[in-house]
């Protein structure tokens, strides 16, 4: 089984370079990987979701 670290707010915002906001909107339209429930008050993103979401974005580039 592949080890998949979670990746907290501060390190996707860093990564993506996009607002709370704008995530959240992503994520309910299905353009942006879904969070997982890491605590009854904790979320995170995958790693691995986060890498390849950040690979299709550099493919469509003009």
């Amino acid at each position: 089984m592949e080890n998949d670290s979670i990746l907290r707010w501060p390190q996707v915002a860093k990564l993506t370079n996009l607002s709370r906001t704008t995530i959240w909107r992503m994520e309910k339209e299905g353009t942006f990987p879904k969070r997982v429930k890491i605590g009854p008050h904790s979320v995170g993103w995958k790693s691995s979701d986060i890498q390849e979401w950040l690979k299709t974005l550099k493919e469509v580039e003009p």
